[in-house]
C-alpha cells in the first residue's frame, strides 16, 4: 500500500512539474532563436557596409599638426572639404568662413580638414605650435589640422596630394584651394582659392553630397564601446523577471 501511494505521489509530482519543464525548454529555445536573429542582423549590417574604393582618400594615414598618428579612415562616411591653409596669405581670412561652415555642418557628417603648406611664397613658415596658436587665437579654429605638407608635384609631395591629384587631375595653384570629398573618399570637385567658404555653388554641392547614403563598416573601436555582459550577473527574462541562478 505504501509503495502504491509513493508511486502515485511521484506521478502527481511529475504531472505538476511537467508544464514548468516544457516552459523552461521553450524559453531556452526562444532565447537561442533571438540570439540567432541578432547575429543575423549584425551579419546583414556588415554585408551592407559600404566598401571604400581602392583610391579612396580615406584609405590614407597621416599625422596631426602635433605629430600624432592620424588615420583618415576615421572620417569615412563624412563629407570633407580638404584645404591647404597658410597663416600669412591674402586668403588667410577664409579661416573665419571655414570655421563658420564647420560649426554649421559638423553635426551632419561634415568635416573640414586643414593641411598647412609653405609651398607658395613661404606663407606658412610657422612651427606646429605657432600655427596652432595663430589659428586658435585669431580664428578660434576647431576643425582638424594636420602636419605641414608639400602639395606641389615632384619629390617630397605628400601622399595626401598625390591621391587628390590622381583623383581630380588638379593641384593647388595657391593657398586655400579646396577639394570636396564624398563619404566614400572620392573627390567630387576641386575649387580654386578665390572660391570662398560661403560660395553658393559649393554649398549646394556639399548639401547634395550629404544626401548620399553610406554605411560605415564596424571598427575595433566600435566593438570596444559595446556593453559587455558582466560575469555572474543575472540576465532579465522577456517578462521582466530575473533568471534564478543555478544551484
Amino acid at each position: 500500500m505504501k509503495t502504491t501511494l509513493a508511486v502515485l505521489a511521484c506521478c502527481m509530482l511529475a504531472l505538476l512539474l511537467a508544464p514548468a519543464v516544457v516552459q523552461h525548454a521553450q524559453d531556452a529555445k526562444d532565447d537561442k532563436a533571438a540570439e540567432k536573429k541578432a547575429d543575423d542582423k549584425t551579419e546583414d549590417k556588415a554585408e551592407k557596409a559600404t566598401e571604400l574604393p581602392e583610391d579612396s582618400f580615406y584609405r590614407l594615414k597621416t599625422k596631426t599638426l602635433e605629430g600624432d598618428d592620424a588615420d583618415l579612415g576615421d572620417y569615412a562616411g563624412k563629407v570633407a572639404l580638404v584645404v591647404n591653409v597658410a597663416s600669412k596669405c591674402g586668403y588667410t581670412p577664409q579661416y573665419e568662413g571655414l570655421q563658420k561652415l564647420y560649426d554649421e555642418l559638423k553635426g551632419k557628417d561634415f568635416v573640414i580638414l586643414g593641411f598647412p603648406s609653405n609651398d607658395f611664397r613661404g606663407q606658412e613658415p610657422g612651427t606646429p605650435e605657432e600655427i596652432r596658436k595663430f589659428c586658435t587665437d585669431k580664428y578660434d579654429v576647431t576643425f582638424p589640422l594636420f602636419e605641414k605638407v608639400q602639395t606641389k608635384e615632384g619629390e617630397g609631395q605628400s601622399p595626401i596630394y598625390v591621391n587628390l591629384q590622381k583623383q581630380s587631375d588638379e593641384l593647388p595653384s595657391w593657398n586655400f584651394c579646396k577639394y570636396l570629398v564624398g563619404k566614400d573618399g572620392k573627390v567630387i570637385k576641386f575649387y580654386a582659392s578665390k572660391v570662398t567658404p560661403d560660395d553658393k555653388d559649393m554649398r549646394k554641392a556639399i548639401d547634395e553630397a550629404l544626401k548620399v547614403e553610406f554605411k560605415k563598416p564596424e571598427t575595433k573601436e566600435d566593438k570596444k564601446d559595446e556593453p559587455k555582459k558582466e560575469e555572474g550577473k543575472e540576465e532579465p527574462k522577456k517578462d521582466g523577471s530575473k533568471e534564478e541562478p543555478e544551484k
